[in-house]
């Protein structure tokens, strides 16, 4: 055999040899690159379905009684929002007692078309604690109705926040004062908010567990 026929057979031997390992080279380099792309693919698909930090702390409803709450239709969430405030209440069953009383009061008119109020809703079982003898005879009396009733109202809407440590005038002329924090807050030292910040139309309403009474 020449030299040249063993160039020829020893480039033969070298590219039998090294051509499985190119081809696994470029098959894990070609998978490694697959990988990092759906690796990267599902991060990104769980930032986007995961919701945010602002999102997570921003202005959702919050509190016990929240999980009571209708998860679709007009009594939902996102059904009360498009509602102005009365309206909006009636379609919440543990809001009923209350409902009657503002209708007995002559007040739907008055809350649904008023501009941007907060409004403290006593729940059924709040209007409970009440003697049924007291709850009868202030039904039957417009104007002390209308005194509680209104005395629920602050003309503005008020955040979490603002509830931190505050002092408001409500429709009644009256002040509330309220604390708290978090998820955790109080109306006059009395009455716990059980689900708060839900929006209505026109106001931002906190359900609470007990019914405040004009100072």
């Amino acid at each position: 055999m020449n030299s040249m026929q063993i160039r020829r057979t020893a480039i033969g031997v070298a590219a039998a040899v090294l051509l499985p390992f190119s081809l696994a080279a470029c098959s894990g380099s070609d998978s490694d690159t697959k990988a990092a792309t759906a690796a990267a693919g599902d991060q990104a698909k769980t930032e986007a379905s995961s919701p945010s930090e602002e999102a997570m702390t921003g202005d959702q409803p919050f509190g016990p009684a929240c999980a009571g709450v209708p998860k679709e239709g007009a009594g939902s969430f996102d059904g009360m929002a498009k509602d102005p405030v009365a309206t909006a209440a009636s379609h919440n069953p543990a809001l009923s007692t209350l409902v009657a009383a503002v209708e007995k009061a002559g007040l739907v008119d008055t809350l649904n078309n008023a501009k941007d109020i907060t409004v403290f809703a006593p729940t059924n079982d709040a209007f409970a604690k009440i003697p049924k003898a007291d709850l009868d005879k202030v039904l039957a009396d417009k104007a002390a109705l209308t005194d509680i009733l209104t005395y629920h109202v602050v003309g503005q809407k008020l955040t979490p926040k603002q509830l931190e440590n505050g002092t408001f005038t409500t429709l009644q002329k009256g002040t509330i004062t309220t604390t708290g924090s978090g998820e955790s807050y109080k109306v006059n030292g009395t009455a716990d908010v059980v689900c708060g910040n839900v929006r209505t139309a026109n106001a931002d309403v906190y359900i609470i567990d007990t019914v405040l009474m004009p100072k």
